[in-house]
């Protein structure tokens, strides 16, 4: 299967900075990074939203009292 890929620009200045950043390590280009640190922000919206809502965790709290677990 053939990979896909999308271009997306960044701002000259952001880009060198990236550049110094990854020099001397295993990233080994400024795409590979941006990708990287993409997804990890999406993983981390992803699991944001999957928190409870304040209803559901009052749901939760009320019936851990119930149980003897919380005062």
């Amino acid at each position: 299967m053939e990979k896909e890929f999308e271009n997306v620009s960044i701002p000259t200045i952001l880009y060198k900075k990236i550049e110094e950043k990854i020099k001397g390590s295993e990233t080994k280009s400024v795409a590979s990074y941006a990708t990287k640190v993409l997804r990890e922000s999406l993983s981390k919206e992803e699991l944001t939203e999957e928190e409870l809502s304040k209803e559901d965790e009052e749901k939760v709290k009320e019936r851990l009292k119930a149980l003897g677990y919380l005062d």
